[in-house]
């Protein structure tokens, strides 16, 4: 923790900083919608957690439950070893930083920040330490006169932390907070708030909807649909090893590439196979897939950067159980540091990351490299993982 961040925390405060959270059977219900569906999460102390998934999914009205903005239907959580399912907000210790900022117009940068210290009747002297101390940790020290309309979009959300920071919560919670920014202030804003959380340690509960977001941040993810978390994990178990083609498909950019085939099986050998496509998979056993019937439907996921591209057939493999598959250079994407090409495979098709100069043209007859270690097998029926 930094000097700073010390300064601005009393000893009461910094012993309960960063406390755990638990989500026990967590239900909300509004008539037969079930926006969150017995959710259960425990989230060490001094985490940086993050809700993801898609809109409607139940995040932002789990993270609502949790700040005690609204009443669940059923389970309990817990801060630390307290039950707080039935505290008012202002008695959980927790600190939310929304959307829209909610900043007062009318205030100066310094009234904003201090405003919910004065709710509190501290006394000034402490609150003026506060803030200040807030300001010079999110460099807002030259804005404290300004008023809100005076600043900028990243500059509002810095006041929006600072207002959360000042009340030296247990937990923050932050609810899409930069989806109101551009492309490169949300990177910026990005990475002030993973600089922050590394100062700070407390316990932090992030929701959105962007994968790279989540991914950039979190120590650990939570992926949410239906209300349910489907998957919970670091970033390498959900983006290795997703759980369902729920969470193969909406981690990772570009997206998953799928083909739709059967697994066909010769003994412990087995194959898969699909319109226009032949892949040797070698030993059932060691990809998971020794338990599903032979002809079982399947669906095969490849990620970009795990898929290698030859201009001939004569190419040397660079895995020695790979096999080279036909293909043609249907569409090519620059991207500045990588190039994503889609390959047309029989009647399906994958996309590839290249070099930005690999010299591939669209029509191009190319040769696909793919090794049975690289892909991911999902059951067609149920959508589940296959395999370890």
């Amino acid at each position: 923790m930094s000097a700073v961040a010390n300064d601005i925390l009393d000893p009461e405060v910094a012993v309960r900083a960063g406390a755990s959270l638990k989500i026990d059977n967590l239900s909300r219900h509004y008539g037969d919608v079930r926006a969150v569906d017995n959710l259960n999460l425990e989230i060490p102390a001094g985490t940086f957690l993050t809700l993801l998934g898609a809109s409607g999914c139940g995040k932002s009205t789990t993270l609502s439950l949790v700040a005690g903005l609204d009443k669940p239907t059923g389970g309990r959580i817990y801060l630390g070893e307290q039950d707080i399912t039935d505290l008012p907000p202002n008695e959980r210790g927790m600190a939310m930083v929304f959307q829209s900022y909610a900043l007062y117009p009318h205030m100066t940068v310094a009234e904003n920040i201090a405003f919910g210290l004065k709710l509190r009747r501290r006394p000034k002297a402490e609150i003026a330490a506060r803030v200040q101390a807030v300001a010079a940790t999110l460099d807002l020290s030259h804005l404290l006169e300004r008023r809100p309309s005076q600043l900028s979009g990243g500059q509002q959300q810095r006041v929006g932390l600072g207002r959360a920071l000042v009340k030296q919560p247990r937990v923050f919670l932050l609810d899409e907070p930069f989806s109101n920014l551009d492309a490169a202030l949300r990177a910026r804003m990005r990475t002030e708030i993973k600089h922050l959380h590394l100062r700070l340690g407390t316990t932090t509960v992030f929701v959105t909807h962007d994968q790279e977001e989540a991914m950039s941040l979190s120590d650990l993810i939570a992926v949410m649909k239906g209300g349910q978390v489907v998957q919970f994990g670091t970033q390498d178990d959900i983006y290795t090893r997703p759980s369902t083609l729920y969470v193969a498909t909406f981690v990772g950019r570009p997206r998953m590439s799928l083909l739709q085939g059967k697994v066909v099986r010769a003994g412990a050998s087995a194959t898969f196979v699909a319109p226009g496509l032949s892949l040797p998979l070698g030993d059932a056993a060691t990809l998971g897939l020794s338990s599903i019937a032979s002809d079982a439907d399947v669906v095969l996921g490849l990620r970009a950067e795990d898929v290698r591209v030859h201009p001939t057939a004569e190419a040397t493999p660079e895995s020695p159980t790979a096999t080279l598959i036909p293909a043609i250079v249907v569409l090519i994407e620059p991207m500045g540091s990588d190039t994503f090409v889609e390959l047309q495979i029989g009647s399906q098709s994958i996309v590839a990351r290249v070099a930005p100069r690999a010299g591939f043209a669209l029509g191009d007859q190319v040769w696909v490299e793919v090794a049975p270690a690289r892909c991911h097998f999902f059951d067609a029926t149920t959508e589940a993982r296959l395999g370890p």
